[in-house]
């Protein structure tokens, strides 16, 4: 390689129109590819802000979608424990309607007795809950009404 730098610089140059006019030719074509070049690395480098730009947001959109449906399924949750708190409550106010219901319910919450019906207060068992204590005098309630219609008859 450095032999060869050396030779050209041996080499004279001729000072004529012809060598003139290709001497311009090779340099307005060196200029034409150099601006090709930049124009090319322009155009790459728009394309791969544009790529990481919309890379960028398609990320914090699939976090936000995947945000969005954790709160989809949170909001599934809540409505199944509506709806299911809902028909409780339908049933509880269809079991409101029912007069002999609600005198057992009197009966039992507040002590209140029939004419000739006496009451025993029994205390509670360790570790029970109040809606099963409720469940367990109901069902003694409706017990009882039972014999005593059986026996009234």
């Amino acid at each position: 390689m450095g032999k060869k730098k050396k030779d050209m610089e041996k080499v004279a140059a001729l000072d004529n129109e012809y060598t003139k006019e290709q001497y311009a030719e090779f340099q307005k074509q060196q200029k034409q590819l150099i601006f090709r070049r930049r124009r090319l690395a322009v155009v790459f480098l728009v394309a791969f802000v544009i790529f990481v730009v919309s890379g960028i947001q398609l990320m914090k959109d699939y976090q936000q979608l995947n945000a969005f449906k954790k709160q989809h399924t949170e909001a599934l949750a809540e409505s199944a424990e509506a709806d299911k708190k809902l028909t409780r409550l339908e049933q509880d106010v269809a079991l409101l309607r029912d007069d002999d219901y609600v005198a057992k319910l009197a009966r039992s919450r507040f002590y209140v007795s029939k004419e000739g019906e006496q009451i025993y207060n029994i205390p509670e068992l360790g570790g029970t809950t109040s809606s099963s204590n409720e469940h367990k005098q109901s069902s003694q309630d409706n017990q009882s009404q039972s014999s005593e219609q059986t026996s009234g008859e």
